[in-house]
Order: structure tokens, then C-alpha cells, then sequence
């Protein structure tokens, strides 16, 4: 567990509980220009309300942030989520070139980072971010446990 306190990964915390309160399963993130700090792009998913599955958080904010900056390399920019990514999203954020990654809680049974396929272990992976993962572990995991708890 990484013990990094950031305004930032509240922000992801807040796109996960409204995540939550539309039916979406909770994961919220958002995408951060280091050099300023300025806050890019933030999403919650969509998975549910736009009948796609891959309107995942991460994948909505690097579409974001690309269009913002207009490029689609995010070289200078990290990304907060509150559940560690999937395998696709793991490569969407290699492809994207962010420069760090912060994870909340861990997902043994669908995760790509940490857990499953562990993309950025594979020598065809063109670029790792920098990965922290656990941050705000326990709440992160509270807000899915609460969620899928209330759906059974």
C-alpha cells in the first residue's frame, strides 16, 4: 500500500461515488498536467448509461485529455484511478505515454497491472508508466464492496 495523500486522487474518489449513485460500478479517474497541475480531464464510467463496454474511466479521460492537448501522447500527465486497471485500459494508458499511474485498490480478479495478463511486464509493452498502486486502498475497496453488496 502506497501512502500518498493527493488532491488529485480525491477527485477520482468523487468521480467513483458518482459513479456509483447512476448504477455504474465505482471507479472514477482523472488525468493531471505534472508540469502545472492542472486537472485535465476527470470521468466516472459510463459503461451502463452510454451501452458501452469500454467507456471505462480511464479510457474516457485519456480520450479527453488527448483531445485537450491535441495529441495522443500524454507524455507529461499522470493518471488517478481509484481500482487498478484492466488489461485493456492497462494498454490504452501505455499507448496514451502517461507518465505516472496511481491506483486505488487492487483487482485480483480483473486486473492488468499488478494481477492477469500484467502488461507492462511484456517486452512488446512500448512504454511503462511509472505505477503506484493501494493508494486510499481501503476506501476505494469500501466504495465497490458497498456497491455490489446493494446490487445482490
Amino acid at each position: 500500500m502506497q501512502n500518498i495523500k493527493s488532491p488529485f486522487f480525491n477527485l477520482a474518489i468523487e468521480e467513483a461515488r458518482l459513479a456509483s449513485n447512476r448504477g455504474e460500478v465505482p471507479v472514477g479517474a482523472v488525468i493531471v498536467e505534472a508540469p502545472t497541475g492542472r486537472v485535465l480531464a476527470k470521468a466516472g464510467n459510463l459503461i451502463e448509461k452510454n451501452k458501452d463496454p469500454t467507456a471505462h474511466a480511464e479510457i474516457l479521460v485519456i480520450q479527453a485529455a488527448a483531445c485537450i492537448v491535441g495529441s495522443p501522447r500524454l507524455e507529461n500527465c499522470d493518471l488517478y484511478v481509484t481500482l487498478e486497471p484492466c488489461p485493456m485500459c492497462a494498454a490504452a494508458i501505455s499507448l496514451a505515454r502517461l507518465r505516472r499511474l496511481y491506483f486505488g485498490a487492487f483487482d485480483p480478479k480483473s486486473g492488468g497491472v499488478d494481477h492477469g495478463p500484467k502488461i507492462y511486464t511484456h517486452p512488446t509493452c512500448h512504454h511503462i508508466p511509472e505505477v503506484y498502486g493501494g493508494i486510499e486502498e481501503t476506501l476505494c475497496s469500501l466504495l465497490l464492496k458497498e456497491f455490489f453488496l446493494k446490487r445482490r
